[in-house]
């Protein structure tokens, strides 16, 4: 058991510090649990941490990834992340429901979802050698100027991503990320999800210190006033 101070912490930091996390997700209707902050004190504190899909990480300064660390390292799954130890099935074509928190806090800015095959069991991947392809962006509606993360909001922290149905079928990481522009703040989080069918598409990703530069254009600006015009972070969308 916890000791009571850490227990204290724990609660602390997940409800003020840890609002950028997703705390479960579904493949195909399938529940899954979602890394959470209990996780982290459990393992500082010599407690057994459960197997799940989602990556381990640290949220622990505000819950983000600031756009001076998009060269390094944290930009792939978050602070320090390394891999879920399982994976979760999903078809091609199907869906992955992603819930993060009901009150979430930000509501201007996109949200991406990103894949990388894995060359083996994804439990082992090397974040820095994964390639991302954007398989979802989701910005702005110019007419009545709510972005994407005004939408989760609506829908109680609920975001689903349809899979593409020619994907490949293989060991995936999927990166699914809110970009909150009030701050320029990422909010990347990974899972490890084995993606079964009879797609045969393998597109070629990017390497996540690549996926963003400080300068772009829809990292840096004020989303408080009328946008005619955004321009979507990142690579080009894969049209897969």
């Amino acid at each position: 058991m916890l000791a009571p101070f850490a227990l204290v912490v724990s609660g602390f930091a997940a409800t003020v510090l840890g609002h950028g996390m997703v705390t479960t997700f579904k493949t195909d209707g399938v529940q899954h649990q979602g890394f959470v902050l209990d996780y982290y004190y459990a393992k500082r504190n010599g407690q057994s941490v459960p197997n799940i899909a989602a990556w381990y990480a640290e949220n622990l300064d505000s819950g983000f990834v600031a756009p001076n660390n998009y060269g390094k390292a944290d930009i792939n799954c978050h602070i320090n992340a390394t891999p879920g130890t399982l994976s979760a099935n999903v078809t091609a074509g199907g869906t992955v429901e992603f819930q993060w928190p009901a009150t979430w806090p930000h509501p201007h800015g996109p949200i991406l979802t990103y894949v990388a095959k894995c060359s083996g069991e994804c439990s082992k991947a090397d974040k820095s050698q994964l390639r991302w392809v954007k398989i979802e962006a989701v910005g702005i509606n110019y007419s009545t100027h709510k972005w994407a993360s005004q939408t989760l909001i609506d829908q109680k922290g609920k975001w689903t991503t349809k899979v593409p149905s020619s994907l490949a079928s293989g060991n995936y990481v999927f990166r699914h990320e809110i970009i909150a522009l009030h701050g320029a703040q990422n909010y990347p989080q990974c899972f490890n999800i084995r993606v079964t069918g009879s797609g045969t598409a393998n597109p070629t990703g990017t390497l996540g210190t690549a996926l963003y530069k400080n300068t772009d254009p829809g990292i840096h600006l004020n989303p408080y006033t009328t946008i005619t015009t955004y321009v979507m972070p990142g690579p080009a969308l894969w049209s897969g």
